[in-house]
């Protein structure tokens, strides 16, 4: 392994160029309109699988956008990694807030980036960090190292709740089958501080309905008579907090797992600046539950969230409308044995019972997912801390993780096998927010690490069988 910096010298602008031709193409699941460019994706991961050397490459259909499918089997006898990922991205809106087109890469040097960082929607999430796996694979297979079996599973629906993917994972254990399940979808507490993700918050996500009258009604007739929508929504979402950031919904907290004070004094000798963090984001001050810390509101305590809210009208000038309807998005992310579908009920029950007489509610799920956390005395978590060691010169501090990866917890009760979120990402790539980028080094540093973490497991496997 001794020759990856020297490869990744010769290879350097390939590397980046190949990395940017991926995000020029605009892979949106959540909107039908870049339906072809998602199966145009599709085609273009398949195909740099196969020059990276995998044997069998498959684009596997489902009922959404298909699943691209690669091997490389070089001993039955040897364990097998599957790495995951996903080729689709987030919507890039709004436009006028990127400095750059969302599809148009470009490389920026910044304080944080001198090497510079690659300005595109799904830079960091999640092209550029599955793309580190491929790469790795070339390196591997070129120069004869790779020490183990490997799979890959990428697929086209993460963004809009990977509902294709449970299907195929269900029917597929033969195909998936796996020792471990490595992953690229988190990041590091800071470029020189790495870190491994051992825990995922769990996902609730529902729309919002509130009707009024039958139909938009003239605001000087009828303003003072009749529910405005829009009013009673903002009223309602008001009331699901209470002065301390507690969420109001009965039964919401009745199954958090609370976190001792040993645990809670553990994470706190994670590095945190405050003063950066604020100025990173231009805020005053933080906001949030009552007597947690900021990583705890952000990784081991639940939330409720409005993603987005709309109704009446919105166009250039003024109309005078109390409307008919009114809308909003809401997210709730949920922490371990807290029921994503249990929560989702808790809310509708909840949401019903406030609404005042005059309007109508109608609560729309869209999608969820449960909570994760890794045990850190596996072997993959320890063959994982030793390759960061080995590329950082540190080792690696365990970190929970405020996002979600839904699909996650069902890996391992449909394929038995526990999953290492291995990513190279920072909070600060503006991942879901308009100038999303992933920095070249992070990018580079992942390609180098990630063949370590073969090597490790493939040795402790050894030992351990």
């Amino acid at each position: 392994m001794q020759n990856i910096k020297a490869y990744l010298d010769q290879h350097k602008e390939r590397f980046i160029n190949e990395l940017i031709e991926l995000l020029k193409m605009p892979s949106v699941s959540a909107d039908s309109a870049y339906s072809h460019d998602v199966l145009a994706t599709a085609e273009a991961f398949a195909t740099s699988l196969k020059n990276a050397g995998c044997d069998v490459v498959e684009i596997c259909e489902t009922d959404g956008y298909p699943i691209v499918y690669g091997e490389k089997i070089i001993d039955e006898k040897l364990p097998t990694v599957l790495v995951y990922g996903h080729y689709d991205v987030q919507p890039p809106d709004p436009l006028n807030l990127w400095d750059s087109p969302p599809f148009e890469p470009v490389i920026k040097k910044t304080d944080l980036h001198p090497d510079g960082a690659i300005y595109a929607r799904g830079a960091s999430d999640d092209k550029g960090q599955v793309y580190m796996h491929v790469k790795a694979l070339e390196f591997m297979v070129t120069n004869n190292t790779l020490p183990c079996n490997i799979k890959f599973m990428i697929e086209g629906e993460e963004e809009v709740g990977s509902v294709s993917l449970s299907a195929f994972v269900k029917e597929h254990h033969e195909k998936l089958s796996n020792d471990i399940i490595l992953i690229s979808d988190t990041g590091l507490i800071a470029n020189d501080i790495p870190s491994i993700t051992t825990g995922l918050r769990g996902l609730s996500y529902v729309e919002v309905e509130v009707t009024g009258a039958n139909r938009d009604l003239h605001s000087g007739l009828y303003g003072g008579a009749v529910a405005n929508p829009i009013n009673i929504l903002a009223k309602m979402i008001a009331t699901l907090h209470d002065e301390n950031n507690h969420i109001t919904i009965p039964g919401f907290y009745d199954k958090v797992d609370e976190l001792t004070k040993e645990e809670r004094a553990a994470m706190a000798k994670a590095p945190f600046d405050l003063d950066a963090y604020k100025k990173a984001l231009d805020i005053q001050d933080i906001y949030g539950e009552k007597s947690y810390s900021t990583n705890e509101r952000n990784s081991i305590r639940p939330t409720l969230d409005v993603n987005g809210i709309w109704g009446g009208y919105t166009g250039e000038g003024a109309k005078t409308v109390i409307p008919s309807k009114a809308y909003a998005k809401i997210s709730m992310r949920l922490v371990p044995h807290q029921d994503w579908q249990e929560i989702t009920r808790l809310f509708t029950q909840h949401f019903e019972n406030i609404a005042p007489p005059g309007v109508r509610i109608k609560v729309n799920p869209h999608h969820g997912g449960e909570s994760y956390v890794t045990p850190i005395d596996s072997i993959g978590y320890k063959a994982a801390s030793k390759a960061f060691e080995t590329t950082f010169g540190k080792v690696p501090v365990p970190k929970r993780n405020g996002g979600s990866i839904p699909i996650v917890p069902l890996f391992e009760e449909e394929l038995g096998s526990k999953s290492i979120l291995m990513g190279f990402g920072l909070d600060s790539n503006a991942i879901h927010s308009p100038n999303e980028h992933f920095g070249v080094w992070n990018y580079l540093k992942g390609i180098e690490t990630i063949p370590y973490f073969y090597k490790y497991y493939t040795e402790l496997f050894s030992q351990r069988t």
